[in-house]
């Protein structure tokens, strides 16, 4: 009798998560009857049900958290599913300009907003990384929400959510050296043990993939289901632990599939992927700081107009390489805006600096604003065009 053992905690543990999963249910049904993602409205419910919220449930939060962290896997799993090792090379060879302009756009106002606050150089370096990357996990739920993935201008959207995470085997290194002060050849052995960690990924998903897709046809829907998620675990932990972003290794996973096996995977993963994507905005919110979260939110509104701007400014340029006209300039743009897991993860690595506090507040408040901005302006990116002079595209 495993249950009967357990006691009254786990009793309490099945209470608190059905409860949750049906208020999820019901904002589901609400986003759908709106014509918008649910994503805010999921993070509002973290609001609302985590610690210091006004309907605050006792939750497994070491539960939720891993669900959660399934949940980023599973959204970039099926981002990979969408998209060919010919368009990831092709993005990868096309993408060093939009990486740059990216990086350059979008670190600038977070670097600056820091040195204006008068904060360490450290501190502003990190939230120079919060308003710079772009959220895989909101992004890709709501370019399936939308029903945007076959658009002209979301393959360039894609390239530049790789570029970002991949970006990060860089970054993450340094700005750990920078905030624990560590020496320049403990940093420069680190960035090139994650490059050469990313560049041995790539090129055994596009060598063997084929392989691996041709075993997995093979076998039954439950085979391939549970296949198809572990190695998604598997490659992403291995990403994990090799200090590249998970969210690379389960998209490399999706990637490596075709044909058949990519098809019917893509079907199987599909429900699971909405059960654990919702828990990744629910725990998103949990780890904003309700009581610090009102006095912030007005500098982070201040900032995240700048950086919205920014983003879009970006999407702008990268689909107008890819051809895209003005819409599609502009859904890029606005689907760019929101920010979220690994901007909390950056801002988490200045804890220790005098500024840390306020780096974390600041960021919490500016995630979860951004969170809810972006999904609503990507929504009604196509009226926006409407404000774009004619001249103002070719």
């Amino acid at each position: 009798m495993i249950l009967g053992a357990v006691g009254h905690d786990l009793a309490n543990d099945f209470v608190s998560v059905g409860l949750v999963a049906l208020v999820l249910s019901a904002l589901a049904r609400l986003a759908h009857h709106l014509g918008i993602t649910a994503v805010p409205l999921y993070l509002l419910a973290g609001l609302a049900l985590g610690e210091g919220g006004p309907l605050s449930l006792e939750l497994p939060e070491d539960l939720i958290s891993f669900a959660a962290e399934i949940g980023v896997l599973l959204l970039l799993l099926m981002l990979g599913l969408e998209y060919t090792s010919d368009e990831l090379k092709v993005g990868l060879r096309t993408g060093l300009v939009p990486g740059a302009v990216d990086a350059g756009l979008n670190f600038t106002p977070g670097f600056v907003a820091g040195l204006l606050l008068g904060w360490e150089l450290p501190a502003a370096i990190l939230l120079g990384g919060v308003t710079w990357i772009s959220s895989s996990g909101v992004i890709s739920k709501v370019l399936t929400d939308l029903g945007r993935l076959g658009y002209r201008e979301t393959p360039s959207v894609l390239n530049l959510l790789v570029i970002e995470d991949l970006a990060m085997a860089v970054y993450l290194p340094v700005v750990a050296a920078l905030v624990v002060g560590g020496s320049a050849a403990s940093t420069v052995t680190s960035v090139v043990v994650a490059l050469a960690a990313v560049v041995v990924v790539l090129w055994g998903a596009m060598r063997w993939g084929h392989h691996v897709s041709d075993r997995l046809a093979r076998g039954n829907d439950e085979a391939i289901l549970l296949a198809v998620f572990g190695l998604t675990l598997l490659v992403g932990g291995l990403a994990q632990r090799l200090q590249i972003s998970a969210a690379v290794g389960a998209f490399v996973v999706g990637l490596a599939l075709s044909g058949t096996a990519q098809e019917r995977a893509s079907g199987l993963i599909e429900p699971l992927r909405d059960l654990f994507a919702a828990l990744v905005f629910l725990f998103l919110a949990f780890q904003f700081p309700t009581d610090d979260l009102p006095a912030a939110l007005l500098p982070a509104a201040a900032l995240l107009v700048v950086s919205g701007l920014a983003k879009v400014a970006t999407g702008w340029v990268v689909a107008g390489r890819a051809g895209a006209a003005t819409r599609g300039r502009l859904r890029a743009g606005t689907v760019l805006v929101a920010r979220g897991e690994f901007s909390i993860v950056i801002a988490s690595l200045g804890v220790g600096l005098a500024d840390g506090s306020d780096l974390g507040t600041l960021a919490a408040a500016y995630v979860l604003l951004s969170a809810i901005v972006g999904p609503l302006a990507a929504k009604h990116a196509d009226r926006f065009a409407a404000w774009v002079p004619a001249g103002a595209v070719r």
